[in-house]
């Protein structure tokens, strides 16, 4: 399992998708009652959310860092796709839906904070997962994918009113989402050397 697959809230709720952890090429030996045992043996965690599935181009099987991720404790940011016709436009709002039905630890309703997504970014004919909630989230900054997309400032602007502590950076992901990920994923599973 990779780190992409889960985020965390730091009060003891997980949030994952079951499309990846759920996916047969995974685990297919397990159920998700015996997956989430693992996840509260394991992280630590007490209450484990689950969303759908992922977005398009995305190799993973849906990893939640491309979806949706906290911003503190009781709130999330989460991608939504607004033109109807894009291939995205209703796994994001069947995700949008479920998220609003969920409660955290506490019983309380999750903040839900939508994120544009960048129009496609096609690379050899394939789409390719580009999606501005696969941030890096540092002591004093938050680097945010862009594209050379109109949608860059104004997810710029949204995380920046999220993370009011930190200085959000918005750095250049097109030729980085060629490897099927972004500034989340390459901070993930660093081997020592």
């Amino acid at each position: 399992m990779e780190g992409g697959s889960v985020e965390f809230n730091g009060s003891g709720t997980l949030l994952t998708t079951r499309a990846c952890l759920l996916n047969p090429n995974r685990n297919p030996h397990l159920n998700q009652s015996q997956i989430e045992k693992y996840l509260v043996d394991y992280y630590g965690v007490d209450h484990i959310l689950w969303l759908g599935d992922g977005i398009v181009g995305d190799d993973t099987d849906g990893h939640i860092d491309d979806l949706t991720r906290f911003v503190n404790e009781d709130t999330v940011v989460t991608i939504i796709e607004e033109n109807k016709d894009d291939e995205n436009y209703e796994i994001l709002q069947d995700n949008l839906k479920e998220l609003k039905t969920l409660r955290l630890e506490n019983g309380k309703q999750i903040n839900i904070v939508e994120l544009p997504m960048p129009a496609p970014v096609i690379y050899e004919d394939q789409r390719l997962p580009a999606s501005y909630a696969n941030f890096y989230i540092s002591n004093k900054y938050v680097v945010v994918p862009t594209f050379q997309d109109k949608n860059d400032d104004r997810a710029l602007d949204i995380l920046q009113h999220c993370f009011n502590d930190r200085k959000v950076i918005g750095l250049d992901s097109t030729d980085i989402i060629w490897g099927l990920g972004s500034f989340h994923c390459l901070s993930q599973q660093e081997p020592a050397i």
